[in-house]
């Protein structure tokens, strides 16, 4: 896996931000920020400036900052720091509430997350509290609630949700209206009942109560709704069971009602006419998503004059330009607009706010659960109206509509696919700036939603250019180094999607992304998966760059990455810290990182124990990490030594209806280790034969060329090749010979069918009883002669009639040239052999076999090409064993074939030019 996105609305943060919408409060911290650039005298500056840092901190940092000098400790208790709370961000418990309770006398809103936290409020002592608002409450009770109403008698918002609130009941709504008598605002979601008397209860204890919410309910009494004459806007989106013939009698007498919510709803058309038709005052009516009103195509927002009607069918910026300003031509910035003029209509200075509360909620709930149809409506109006309302005053808008744009773009989040027409739009309207903006301020709830919605988005390459052009890199890196565990979740995750494109791997270097990533791996090693797999699949995807592998070794990724494949039991943890280990080892040639991961503690039985993970996924990554390792000479060892070959042949056996992935990966890494010759007999006691031979007959080019190098590698051993030959190896090996797609799995392969007819194979078979000796001796003859034919006819397919004429008949380097070039196989230049392996093709030129001797010449060819990589140490090899006189020999030979003396002349050629450039 290289990218992932997030579609559900997870986790949110907390701090406090500069709003756009606020010029002088910007450039007062513009000023600050180029004070903090200059030398400072902390202690000499003013007391304004300190509690203007001050505000710009979490409510832990701020107290942690005040316990440095007494004077710092006295500006921050000043009151103007602790009228406003977020606990989102921390534990929050009754210890941490008691310890922060003598600062918060003065203390007018709050906003809190979980069970825990609900409970500990109440230990604030915070007696002046008028708004409160929580998320995660599924596990709070009516005995908690009624026990938080109780002691803050003073409240005025209470705001419960988005998520369901499962196990609040109309009791603790009953209390509510009992304790807070100065209640105005009540917004509360997935409660299963709300009676009548509850309701009944809100309409005679709070007067004062304008703004009602019952969101996501299962059951909420209409008629009762009726009572509550005071109430000015109400919703009831997504709740269910609703008997809207009761609505539309009872509910358009409501004397005070402006703005009504029913999206996500089964209202009819008929119940919409009524309501805008009948109720006098009623200004907005939001029917976003539902269904039956859709249905309905005579359904037209113009026939109710001053009156709006916000669905999926209407033209919404148009409706709200004409709604509140005499000139229509507002665009989609409308409620931007809307802040920055002068109007004096106090209908609006209310329904403004509210509108974008609710239009927030009900577009992040309909991108959570996508439906088909409103495809048209994202692409035409939903992206560009949650861009409009990122700029709002409201903080739990802004974060709503970032997590919704983090939401709509998402097609499938297992494998990381996103509405590309989505994000794109959601770029050309302006929106990269927009989420830059908001990850760039000092709330810490808007900076994780920013960071999610960025991380999602830039998925698409397009997008992920847009970021990196208007300066997203150095925004997510300083984002990563955040305190907020949460915040630098999020920031590794948009660095770990912008890592895929290979033109951005420098620049998240440079910003300083690769320290903070792996910091943040030592940082939040014992706290959760999240932020730990996405700081290890941001540094794989890094480690995959020759240069990054360097920074990530030197930062001490190694360490980090080979701690988490020890000690993190998270399947996805585990598996991207095993492929970052896999690329950090793929550069042997070019850094020490391959050896540096072998020598670090504990990291080689970790991959083998990863290697036998119930998750397929670390069983792969954990298998590409061990064959990377294994081209260094000590790790090929050492993994042997650490349970290596058996954990391999365990996972071949198992893996033959698996992904062509790990496929691939378990031969790879047999492979790698059977270079030894040690590991191989190793490998073939284990039974490793047999599920290497299955996987020679997979339908994936890849995994052909990877068991066909094990194979080969097993085959220089004459009981290996004996193995293969009784467990059926040899018609899948001159399978792969004939008509795999991979040059190099044909090349292989017939090399190791060479290995296994040379000669050597019938020695071994041999030994045994006389009878057990010739039944083998009958077998191996007609195995020979298949494996003979199909040799040849691989090698003349790279034996072009016309070109080898030319160079029989010529002595000139332009045709050998010719021949070389037709012969070429370029993979086969990676590949290294050993000095007995070269010496095995010497002895093959000598074989009585033509076949034999033009296979071997050929094989020599291709390992001594000029440009190979180990072209020199094949070379070197070869002068030292006399090959020289061997292919001067094979090259006059009257009885051997053309293809063997042309092939023998170009390896003489080729070891000529070794010497020379070796000499100069």
């Amino acid at each position: 896996m290289n990218r992932r996105v997030r579609r559900k609305v997870a986790r949110k943060s907390k701090g406090n931000v500069v709003q756009s919408s606020f010029p002088e409060v910007q450039d007062e911290v513009l000023d600050l920020e180029h004070q903090v650039q200059e030398a400072v005298d902390w202690k000499r500056l003013p007391d304004d400036t300190v509690i203007q840092l001050l505000s710009c901190l979490s409510y832990r940092d701020r107290a942690s900052l005040s316990s440095t000098c007494r004077t710092w400790r006295n500006l921050g208790s000043s009151p103007c720091l602790w009228t406003s709370l977020d606990l989102r961000s921390h534990r929050f418990d009754a210890s941490m509430a008691s310890s922060l309770a003598p600062r918060c006398e003065h203390l007018q809103k709050l906003r809190f997350r979980g069970a825990e936290s609900a409970d500990a409020i109440i230990h604030l002592r915070a007696k002046k509290l008028c708004e409160l608002s929580g998320d995660y409450c599924r596990k709070i009770t009516d005995a908690t609630l009624s026990v938080i109403v109780a002691r803050h008698e003073s409240l005025e918002s209470l705001q419960l949700g988005p998520d369901f609130c499962e196990r609040i009941s109309s009791d603790a709504i009953k209390a509510i209206a009992h304790c807070c008598p100065k209640l105005n605002k009540l917004r509360l979601s997935g409660i299963r009942d709300v009676n009548a008397d509850a309701i009944n209860a809100l309409a005679k204890h709070c007067p004062k109560l304008t703004d009602i919410g019952f969101i996501d309910c299962l059951n909420v009494d209409e008629a009762a709704l009726g009572n509550v004459l005071s109430v000015r806007f109400l919703s009831v989106a997504g709740t269910t069971n609703m008997k809207w013939g009761v609505v539309s009698h009872l509910w358009h007498k409501l004397p005070n009602l402006i703005g009504l919510d029913v999206s996500r709803t089964d209202i009819g058309p008929s119940a919409v006419f009524r309501m805008l038709s009948l109720s006098q005052n009623l200004r907005v009516l939001i029917a976003l998503n539902c269904s039956i009103l859709e249905e309905d195509t005579s359904l037209s927002a113009s026939k109710y004059k001053n009156k709006l009607l916000i669905s999926l069918r209407t033209d919404i910026f148009k409706g709200l330009a004409s709604l509140f300003f005499d000139n229509t031509n507002r665009g989609k910035n409308v409620f931007l607009d809307w802040r920055t003029s002068k109007n004096n209509d106090k209908d609006l200075n209310e329904i403004i706010p509210w509108l974008e509360w609710m239009l927030s909620h009900t577009l992040l709930r309909s991108a959570e659960t996508p439906q088909q149809g409103l495809d048209n409506f994202w692409v035409e109006q939903g992206g560009a109206l949650l861009l409009s309302l990122m700029q709002s005053s409201q903080e739990d808008v802004q974060e709503r509509v970032a997590t919704g744009l983090a939401t709509f773009v998402v097609i499938d989040d297992e494998n990381a696919s996103i509405d590309c027409g989505r994000a794109e739009a959601v770029m050309r309207d302006g929106g990269i700036r927009l989420l830059l903006g908001l990850a760039k301020s000092w709330r810490e709830g808007l900076q994780s939603e920013a960071a999610k919605a960025i991380a999602n988005l830039s998925v698409n390459a397009n997008v992920a250019k847009a970021v990196a052009e208007e300066g997203g890199i150095e925004i997510l890196a300083g984002l990563a180094r955040s305190m907020n565990k949460l915040v630098a979740e999020e920031a590794a995750g948009g660095l770990w999607n912008l890592s895929v494109g290979e033109e951005h791997k420098g620049a998240i270097a440079e910003a300083g992304g690769i320290k903070a990533l792996v910091d943040l791996i030592f940082k939040w090693s014992s706290s959760g998966d999240g932020v730990l797999e996405r700081a290890a699949g941001a540094l794989a995807n890094l480690a995959a760059d020759d240069k990054c592998s360097t920074e990530v070794a030197l930062a001490g990724g190694v360490h980090a990455l080979v701690m988490l494949a020890r000690n993190c039991k998270f399947e996805g943890v585990q598996e991207q810290a095993a492929r970052a280990l896999a690329n950090l080892a793929a550069h042997g040639d070019s850094n020490s990182n391959n050896a540096a991961v072998g020598q670090e503690a504990g990291a080689l039985e970790a991959l083998v124990q990863l290697t036998r993970s119930p998750h397929e996924g670390v069983r792969q990554e954990a298998a590409g990490a061990l064959w990377n390792l294994s081209f260094d000479d000590r790790n090929r060892e050492a993994i042997a030594a650490a349970g290596g070959v058996q954990a391999l042949v365990a996972l071949a056996q198992t893996c033959s209806n698996a992904s062509p992935g790990l496929q691939e990966r378990a031969a790879g890494a047999l492979w790698g280790l059977s270079v030894s010759e040690t590991n191989s007999l190793a490998i073939g006691r284990e039974g490793g034969v047999a599920p290497l031979i299955a996987l020679a007959r997979s339908e994936a080019e890849d995994v052909h060329e990877t068991a066909a190098g094990a194979l080969w590698n097993l085959a220089f051993n004459p009981s290996n090749a004996l193995r293969i030959v009784e467990e059926g190896g040899v018609s899948a090996l001159v399978d792969l010979c004939s008509s795999s797609v991979s040059k190099m799995a044909r090349f292989m392969a017939a090399l190791a069918l060479a290995y296994m007819f040379d000669g050597r194979m019938d020695e071994y078979a041999l030994v045994g009883s006389a009878s057990e000796s010739s039944s083998k001796s009958v077998s191996l003859d007609g195995a020979r002669r298949m494996a003979l034919k199909h040799i040849e006819a691989f090698v003349l397919m790279f034996s072009d009639p016309q070109a080898f004429a030319a160079a029989a008949s010529s002595s000139a380097p332009a045709a050998l040239a010719q021949v070389t070039e037709g012969a070429r196989i370029q993979e086969a230049g990676h590949l290294r052999c050993s000095g007995a392996e070269i010496g095995r093709f010497i002895t093959m030129l000598r074989n009585p076999s033509s076949v034999l001797k033009a296979c071997a010449a050929f094989a020599l060819l291709q390992f001594t090409i000029p440009g190979g990589r180990h072209a020199t140490h094949h070379a070197s090899l070869m002068l030292g064993l006399g090959a020289p006189r061997v292919l001067r020999g094979a090259a006059a030979a009257a009885t051997a074939p053309l293809e063997a003396k042309i092939f023998a002349r170009i390896v003489l050629r080729n070891l000529e030019y070794h010497q020379t450039e070796h000499t100069v």
